[in-house]
C-alpha cells in the first residue's frame, strides 16, 4: 500500500535584509493528522518558519528559498491571490497574544462573521450555523450576550479561544499555532492543550505547533523538532527526545528540566492524540 504523501513538506532556507542564514535548509514534513511540535530558544527562527510557510516573510522583509509544498502543490508557484484563498481556508495560524489579535472595537459576533464571509459565499442562516458549531468545538457559548461582547470583555483564555475558533472556522486540513499558549497561565494552558488536541483527534486537523517550553510539546506532540540556530538538528517521538536524545544540543534542553513528564510510545500514534482524558497519573512517565 502507497504511503500518503505528508500534508506539509518543506526545505528552506530564509535571509532579511540584515541579518542572512536565519533558516538553514531546514527539512520538514507533517503527515495528515500529526501533531508536530517545532521546539527552540527565542531567536532560533520558529516564528521566522511560520511565516515562510504562509508565504508573509515579505511582510518582515525576509526572503525564503527551497522548497515548499502543501498537499503536494508547490506555494512557491501560486500567486498572492492564490495565497489568500489558501490562507485561513485551507491553513491558519493562532498567534501567541489573543486580545492584541482581535479587534477591540468590534463585538465577537461581527468578528467571526467577517472570517466565515473572508472565504465562504452563504446566507446569515448558514454564517449563524457555522460559527455556532466552531463555538462549540472550543467550548464557547453561542448565545447573544457572548456574541455582543467586545475583546475587552473577554478573559485571555475567552479569547485564545475566539481565536481558535476563527483559525479553524473553515476546517483548514493545517493549523499553525505559534507560541499559542506562552501567554496564557497554567490552568488556562493546560485547557488549550487539551482543545488542540481535540481538534487533532475529532476533526483530523493537522497541527504545527510552535513553542519554546518543553512540557506543552511532551504532552501533546506526536514528534519533536528542534531548531536550534537556524537548523532542525534533531527530530523524532517524544520517548525519544526526551528519553534518549542524539544531538548535543538536545541533551542540554532535557538536562536543563529536573523532572519532565513523558508520554508512553504507544500513546505516539496517529489517530490518537498524546493528549488524552485519562488521568494524569496513567499517561505520564518521569524520566
Amino acid at each position: 500500500m502507497t504511503e500518503a504523501p505528508p500534508l506539509l513538506s518543506l526545505q528552506l532556507s530564509v535571509d532579511y535584509r540584515n541579518k542572512a542564514g536565519v533558516l538553514r535548509d531546514v527539512f520538514m514534513e507533517l503527515r495528515q493528522g500529526e501533531i508536530l511540535g517545532l521546539v527552540g530558544q527565542s531567536g532560533s527562527g520558529k516564528s521566522t518558519l511560520s511565516l515562510a510557510i504562509l508565504r508573509l516573510l515579505h511582510l518582515k522583509g525576509g526572503i525564503a528559498r527551497g522548497k515548499l509544498s502543501f498537499k503536494g502543490q508547490d506555494l512557491f508557484a501560486k500567486t498572492e491571490t492564490e495565497m489568500r484563498t489558501l490562507r485561513g481556508r485551507e491553513m491558519s495560524i493562532v498567534l501567541q497574544s489573543p486580545l492584541s489579535s482581535l479587534n477591540p472595537a468590534l463585538r465577537i459576533g461581527t468578528q467571526l462573521s467577517e472570517a466565515w464571509r473572508a472565504h465562504a459565499d452563504g446566507t446569515r442562516e448558514e454564517c449563524a450555523a457555522a460559527i455556532a458549531a466552531t463555538l462549540a468545538n472550543v467550548s464557547l457559548p453561542n448565545d447573544s450576550d457572548f456574541l455582543r461582547r467586545r475583546p475587552s470583555q473577554l478573559s485571555v483564555g475567552q479569547a485564545q479561544r475566539v481565536i481558535i475558533a476563527m483559525a479553524i472556522l473553515h476546517r483548514p486540513s493545517l493549523l499553525i499555532a505559534d507560541e499559542a499558549t506562552s501567554a496564557l497561565d497554567t490552568i488556562t494552558q493546560s485547557e488549550i492543550l487539551r482543545l488542540f488536541a481535540q481538534l487533532n483527534r475529532e476533526l483530523g486537523m493537522g497541527i504545527l505547533y510552535i513553542s519554546h517550553d518543553l512540557l506543552s510539546v511532551a504532552v501533546l506532540c506526536h514528534r519533536i523538532a528542534i531548531l536550534n540556530a537556524g537548523e532542525i538538528v534533531e527530530c523524532g517521538p517524544p520517548s525519544q527526545i526526551f528519553g534518549a536524545p542524539q544531538h548535543p544540543y538536545t541533551q542540554k534542553l532535557v538536562a536543563a528540566l529536573p523532572r519532565i513528564p513523558l508520554l508512553a510510545s504507544k500513546s505516539h500514534r496517529l489517530g490518537k492524540s498524546p493528549v488524552s482524558d485519562d488521568p494524569v497519573e496513567s499517561v505520564l512517565e518521569k524520566v
